[in-house]
């Protein structure tokens, strides 16, 4: 009989709020926050938070 793992392995992404392995992603620019690896692919480095302070000449 196996037996049920209780422990999860996700973190959610800060830049598209998917939920994705923690294993599978790379640290925002700004910040260090998760990415996932889904938005890696597209391009995107920076989560939302740091995006948005980007766009009001923050960073």
């Amino acid at each position: 009989m196996k037996a049920e793992l209780k422990e999860k392995d996700a973190m959610g992404c800060r830049a598209c709020g998917r939920e994705e392995r923690a294993s599978e992603g790379y640290p925002c620019e700004g910040c260090g926050t998760f990415i996932c690896i889904m938005c890696s692919f597209k391009g995107v480095t920076r989560c939302r938070a740091c995006q948005e302070a980007e766009k009001a000449g923050g960073a």
